[in-house]
């Protein structure tokens, strides 16, 4: 694994000169590491640590996929520089210790922070099999405590049998649960307003043109970005031509290559939204969803509101690997094939999108179900909307057991 992490990103990566970092005496202690581990868990941090000095949001190692899923129950995000519990699920060992509005001010022994929190939600969720989470939490009455919570295991099979009801029905469930968390979502209020909650930037183009085509009935539009991790660059210039009346360079492409080609956006001309266009933006949206907010700010398209992004902004292909033969180990990496420079000369990367207007909820709006950001959104739209019911809009949805 080691070694074909090392040879992707000697042929990929964007920078052959890898920032000046020598990557050879890397791998190299990580392969003397190697030697010592104790466990799996040790075996793929070692391996995934080697690229960690690049500090490179889309350069990673993909670890091989486990057959035991763990399920906290809880959902924690970056608001401004403070860490916060957003959602616990009911009926879940969480559900006893955790609320929305606690603030986590340590995650197995480390204080979350803006900078480092991908890495630990990546080492402490996707690398090691922890059977306990171990929080330091204080809630909005401002008392601290320390709770471990349990995960719900489940024990996946390696071979589905489709004759076998159990499993056929189980595969039912996991494309209807993968389908209900990346549908879109809309919401509108007569003809005034129409709220597009988008979870990620995956659409055929005549799904985005018959979406964008539809909002043009209403004044104004809220693109709720919050928590959109990115997705397809061809989804994101399919939308920015949807709501710009010109062509627009996104970005071009900067990368070992010389002949790279920009990201361009062609106008659907007439046929784009012309009303008012509100972007919403938190510390998870990432990728895509950030490329899309800059561009509505350098463009002087519409107003960006919400919370710092998330910075993580490069493009990058994925590779896959296995070893084995009878019995076969899947693995793979990411690796950054390009920087993307943005109209104004900068790159995104580790600074994000700034919104232009700051609105970070509070533990108290938190623990009340409030969404003030979405409110706000609403109010320059021209429609009051209450917090609380803006934030009864778009309800977690759990997967389905």
């Amino acid at each position: 694994m080691l070694r074909d992490l090392r040879d992707a990103l000697e042929h990929h990566y964007y920078d052959p000169q890898f920032h000046g970092i020598d990557m050879d005496a890397r791998f190299k202690a990580a392969d003397s590491r190697l030697q010592s581990v104790n466990n799996l868990g040790e075996a793929l941090t070692t391996i995934a640590e080697t690229l960690d000095a690049l500090k490179d949001s889309h350069t990673f190692f993909l670890p091989p996929s486990r057959n035991t899923h763990r399920e906290y129950g809880y959902i924690q995000q970056m608001i401004g520089d403070r860490c916060f519990i957003t959602a616990v699920r009911p009926n879940r060992d969480a559900s006893e210790k955790l609320a929305p509005g606690d603030e986590v001010l340590a995650w197995q022994g480390f204080t979350p922070k803006r900078e480092t929190f991908p890495t630990m939600n990546y080492i402490f969720n996707m690398l090691l099999s922890l059977p306990v989470m171990n929080l330091t939490v204080r809630g909005p009455d401002g008392a601290t405590r320390k709770v471990e919570v349990t995960p719900k295991v489940t024990r996946e099979k390696q071979v589905l049998n489709l004759q076998d009801e159990n499993d056929f029905w189980k595969l039912v469930r996991d494309q209807e649960n993968g389908e209900r968390e990346n549908r879109q979502q809309l919401v509108n209020s007569g003809d005034a307003l129409l709220i597009w909650k988008m979870p990620e930037f995956f659409m055929p183009d005549d799904q985005v043109d018959r979406l964008l085509k539809d909002a043009g009935k209403y004044r104004a539009l809220i693109m709720d970005l919050r928590g959109n991790p990115g997705g397809l660059v061809k989804t994101l210039e399919r939308v920015v031509g949807d709501v710009i009346d010109h062509d627009v360079t996104i970005a071009q492409r900067a990368g070992r290559k010389s002949d790279l080609k920009p990201q361009l956006a062609r106008t659907r001309g007439a046929n784009a939204f012309a009303g008012k266009l509100i972007v919403l933006v938190d510390s998870r949206s990432g990728s895509a969803a950030e490329l899309f907010a800059r561009v509505i700010q350098l463009e002087h398209r519409g107003i960006v509101l919400g919370d710092h992004s998330s910075g993580s902004v490069m493009e990058s292909r994925r590779y896959e690997f296995h070893q084995g033969a009878d019995t076969q180990i899947f693995y793979g990496a990411s690796i950054t094939d390009a920087d993307l420079i943005m109209g104004d000369g900068k790159s995104l990367e580790h600074t994000g999108v700034v919104p232009d207007e700051v609105i970070l909820p509070t533990a108290a709006d938190l623990a009340a179900g409030r969404d003030p950001v979405l409110a706000r959104a609403a109010k320059l739209a021209g429609k009051e909307l209450d917090p609380v019911k803006a934030g009864q809009l778009f309800p977690i949805e759990w997967r389905k057991d």
